[in-house]
């Protein structure tokens, strides 16, 4: 972004690109400007830190994981046609599927990721949803399409089963959020 910048001020001859340390050596050229890290990140870094320093955990055995959700069909933003003389909100229609859809993505610090976790609404899986699917991924079902306490524990059990080989040192670490499914005693 910053060489983006400094091209479009147009100078002849072009500056040279920005380094490494450019963003420090920027905020120390600006008396107005400073950096702090708040409490409570620098807490949990060091808690980070330390769990790593006890347990020998290895870069690529750190792992982070999330879940997205998204509506099917709905694919970005289009334009819609109303009347000039409606008073009020606005009602927007969905046109198409109105299923819910969760991704549950996990990506080791040395950027390889475990294949997807789809939990899609139903009461059963349906061979359809398999169709062109690769091996490797794994579908789960709630009435909603939503995480579930139960499909939080399934879905350390897919982890488990694609990351155990791959561990380089004797721990992994896992990193996650405090969605409600993480912080039962069966996913611990």
């Amino acid at each position: 972004m910053a060489d983006t910048l400094l091209a479009a001020r147009g100078q002849d001859p072009p500056p040279p690109p920005t380094g490494k340390c450019w963003v420090s050596r920027f905020i120390q050229s600006q008396p107005e400007l400073q950096t702090k890290w708040t409490r409570r990140l620098y807490t949990w870094f060091k808690l980070v830190e330390e769990t790593r320093q006890t347990y020998g955990v290895l870069d690529q055995d750190i792992y982070n994981f999330d879940e997205t959700g998204f509506a099917m069909g709905v694919a970005g933003t289009s334009k819609v046609v109303t009347s000039s003389d409606r008073v009020g909100r606005a009602v927007i229609i969905q046109p198409g599927n109105r299923e819910w859809v969760t991704a549950i993505e996990c990506a080791n610090a040395s950027g390889w990721c475990l294949p997807p976790f789809i939990i899609l609404a139903g009461k059963v899986h349906q061979a359809a949803w398999y169709e062109g699917l690769p091996l490797d991924w794994t579908i789960g079902v709630s009435a909603n399409g939503w995480t579930t306490d139960e499909l939080g524990v399934d879905w350390v059990k897919h982890f488990n089963q694609h990351t155990a080989a791959r561990t380089a040192g004797v721990y992994r670490l896992l990193i996650l959020d405090g969605h409600s499914s993480h912080a039962t005693p069966e996913f611990d």
